[in-house]
């Protein structure tokens, strides 16, 4: 049987406190375990599609934050595996903060520089190194309250623009907040995507279009990541029994 992990990270970064900003040391001692626990990291189209071994991790982060580049880039060099970047492709390049709730109460603080994008430069870069570059729609926007027509847009364009601006394919998606349905999907797949990844709190059966992420924060000690990386957890955070066990122990969700 294959074990396909898929983490969901976000930003990397020593000094910003949010929960999505996890410390280049941090993210270093993560992948390196996952290494030496025999995990082959590819990225997240492979990951679904073609896994090359028994046990795969792909690595994606959401958002397009400069910090892939400046951070994460050069410690997943190091280690010599690749990763999956989901790009809003609207705020790839432009020079302000990226804002739009859950982030943008740091968009005029001291952490502004945090919220920057990378532009398509760094994302050609990365594609160079074998990484892969998938949209995360246009604007970041929550699908599900879309009208069909947006929704449309958001995904097509998006698609196109990244497929123009690296001229390669764009296969992968990553909804922003991990927010879909039927109809989103739906959607998706008629944008011509084949893969699609979520973050939900009970992770669900795996399908190419609705692939369930383990979600990783700033506040992940070693111990609760290789718990979220247990197949075990993770086939438990998947069954009906999940739900039933937070209610009755008061366990934190991972």
């Amino acid at each position: 049987m294959r074990d396909v992990l898929v983490l969901g990270y976000h930003a990397v970064s020593e000094s910003w406190v949010a929960s999505l900003a996890v410390p280049p040391a941090t993210l270093r001692e993560q992948l390196a375990w996952l290494l030496s626990r025999g995990y082959e990291l590819v990225t997240f189209h492979d990951a679904v599609h073609a896994p090359p071994a028994a046990k795969v991790v792909a690595v994606t982060f959401d958002d397009g934050y400069r910090s892939i580049v400046d951070l994460a880039f050069p410690i997943l060099a190091e280690l010599g595996v690749v990763a999956s970047v989901f790009v809003p492709t609207a705020h790839v390049g432009r020079p302000e903060p990226m804002s739009w709730p859950g982030i943008s109460q740091w968009a005029d603080g001291d952490d502004a520089d945090e919220l920057r994008c990378m532009n398509w430069e760094d994302a050609a870069r990365l594609t160079r190194a074998g990484w892969e570059i998938g949209s995360h729609t246009c604007s970041h926007a929550r699908l599900t309250t879309l009208g069909d027509e947006a929704l449309h847009r958001e995904l097509l364009e998006s698609r196109a623009t990244c497929e123009d601006r690296r001229g390669v394919a764009c296969r992968a998606l990553s909804f922003p907040y991990g927010d879909h349905d039927e109809r989103v999907v739906a959607a998706a797949g008629r944008a011509g995507y084949d893969t699609a990844g979520t973050l939900p709190a009970r992770l669900h059966r795996p399908q190419p279009m609705r692939w369930p992420r383990v979600s990783v924060n700033r506040g992940d000690t070693m111990r609760r990541f290789r718990a979220k990386a247990s197949p075990m957890l993770r086939r438990v955070r998947a069954s009906r029994a999940w739900e039933p066990l937070v209610r009755a122990t008061g366990v934190r969700q991972p």
